[in-house]
């Protein structure tokens, strides 16, 4: 496939670099364009009220003619969870592996799009052709099953995508990652390698899944005599077996508990990626019919959610479970950067209630370390190198490796969401920069709330509110009621009642001032009597509360 018209390949990161979450990348060649995943990110901590935000796809729906489909390469929110809301503004057809298309299904059944939504389920090894593209799923390791890295095949050259892996020679379910598969295309000569860098400060290599259950099963054979609960990712469908596992060889029942967690089991089962033992998975309503030694809880809350189930057994909230002195708690993750307090709290609040909690090796991580990311380099041996899927340190990091490799800087590109990227054979340029950006979701809202709602939200939070509302007649500007001052979150009213009593003789003096200066105009009433009471309480409290003046007439 030699490139005879010169055009370039064009990689375009709508999303997914400078932070974990929200990877979509579209990849565009003359009227061809494939978009690799569509992920969310959560809100950071000054978004408040915010519940989820996903990527601005603007420049997708500017060329939706050019957009042939979604390419995914597995089923974390990260990488799936803004399909429901993209596919509204950019209906495309959706391709991905078994369970990775179950999850998606999962997703579009809940936003009613099953019906306006074209699917394929694509097997490990087979090829769709989009467009100009010929896309190949490739079989990888990851924190999920049937993860899938891919090569795109262009008429520039080709571009392998790793998706999020790992190398797991022992993996729980499933085949090792194809790195034979990986040498062959690496022997064809690749253009470029977009490698997952999550890890990439991590020396050495990432354990196996398997050593997991071995720590399991060593926690079960100590803890014959208390009931065990177990806090994980409900994604990691290996995670989830390997203490069925356990659980089933100790003769324990397990139950699921969590939204997530029974739909992702549900459809696991259902499309084989889990074997449960008959009568082995209980309902949460049995779990008093057998004595605490005899069960196992399968539990979502591993990073300290709020409203997730081991943060709402650990706070007593929880309806059906109450943790007991002696109870064993493990905690199988690691808490995602930004979790530490959440996760810290509820690890107090537990081993308060006497309960045994346990985090040392209960947990391996999905994405490579710095030696598997040389082998994959090793095996594609591209000549540039693009890493994806971290924050600015981690895609730095991984760029420092490749040149220890011998790829030279120069062909190392470190991205910002929205560059445009244009590969020839010979040449790689950023060459243009397209729109991208955060859209909040806040309930049913998708992207009503903005910055400066935000920034409303933000003042309001820091300093609270004053409404000021005044009766005015209609036509002689006579002021008929009030001043009044009501105050939400800013000071306490009731101790605070000669400030307030000052406050409205401000704002008496200011409308005074206007009446006598005949000034009629409301806005600039409004300006003069905020402007007033700020300044006053700025020099009392050194607070600035939001001012709303409000003006009724009769």
């Amino acid at each position: 496939m030699k490139n005879v018209n010169n055009s370039k390949l064009k990689i375009i990161p709508l999303g997914g670099l400078e932070q974990i979450g929200m990877n979509i990348t579209a990849f565009e060649f003359e009227e061809s364009i494939i978009v690799v995943d569509c992920g969310l990110s959560f809100p950071e901590d000054d978004m408040l009220g915010i519940d989820l935000v996903i990527p601005d796809v603007t420049y997708l729906k500017d060329n939706i003619d050019k957009v042939k489909g979604f390419v995914i390469t597995h089923g974390h929110e990260d990488h799936i969870g803004a399909l429901p809301y993209v596919l509204r503004e950019v209906n495309v057809p959706i391709y991905a592996t078994k369970l990775t298309m179950g999850i998606i299904e999962n997703k579009l059944k809940e936003h009613n799009l099953m019906r306006g939504t074209k699917r394929k389920v694509i097997k490990h090894g087979q090829s769709i052709n989009l467009g100009c593209f010929r896309i190949e799923f490739i079989k990888t390791n990851h924190s999920i099953a049937d993860a899938a890295a891919l090569a795109i095949y262009s008429p520039a050259g080709i571009v392998v995508h790793t998706g999020d892996f790992k190398v797991d020679y022992t993996p729980v379910f499933g085949d090792a990652i194809d790195l034979q598969r990986l040498g062959e295309i690496g022997k064809k000569g690749v253009l470029a390698v977009m490698c997952d860098s999550t890890n990439a400060e991590r020396k050495g290599f990432t354990m196996s899944e398997k050593t997991v259950g071995i720590t399991f099963d060593n926690i079960f054979a100590e803890h014959k005599n208390t009931r065990i609960i177990i806090a994980t990712f409900a994604s990691n469908v290996d995670r989830v077996q390997q203490i069925i596992n356990s659980a089933y060889k100790y003769g324990r029942k397990v139950v699921v508990e969590g939204r997530s967690m029974v739909s992702i089991i549900s459809i696991a089962a259902e499309l084989g990626y889990l074997n449960i033992p008959d009568k082995t998975l209980i309902d949460i309503e049995q779990l008093k019919n057998y004595p605490d030694e005899q069960t196992v809880i399968i539990t979502t809350g591993s990073q300290g959610e709020s409203m997730a189930a081991l943060s709402r057994m650990a706070a007593s909230i929880h309806k059906k479970v109450t943790i007991m002195p002696g109870d064993t708690i493990i905690f199988s993750s690691n808490p995602i950067p930004g979790n530490e307090k959440a996760v810290s709290n509820v690890i107090n609040q537990l081993i308060a209630k006497g309960a045994d909690v346990i985090f040392q090796d209960t947990h391996v991580s999905g994405h490579a370390c710095q030696e598997e990311i040389k082998l994959i380099y090793s095996l594609l041996k591209p000549k540039y190198a693009i890493p994806v899927h971290g924050e600015f340190r981690h895609l730095k990091a991984q760029a420092n490796l490749v040149q220890e490799l011998g790829i030279p800087k120069e062909n190392t590109f470190i991205l910002r969401s929205g560059d445009v990227l244009e590969l020839g054979e010979d040449s790689a340029v950023v060459t243009d920069h397209v729109q991208t950006g955060a859209i909040l979701v806040d309930g049913l809202g998708v992207g009503d709330v903005g910055n400066i709602v935000l920034r409303d939200r933000q003042r309001l939070a820091e300093d609270g509110i004053l409404i000021v509302v005044l009766t005015l007649e209609k036509y002689g500007n006579q002021v008929l009621a009030g001043p009044d001052i009501v105050s939400r979150g800013f000071v306490y009213v009731r101790e605070s009642e000669d400030l307030m009593e000052e406050a409205r003789l401000i704002v008496g003096d200011a409308l005074e001032e206007c009446m006598d200066k005949n000034i009629t105009d409301w806005g600039k009433i409004k300006n003069i009597m905020k402007d007033s009471l700020s300044d006053f309480l700025w020099k009392r409290t050194k607070r600035n509360p939001m001012i709303l003046p409000i003006i009724m007439e009769v």
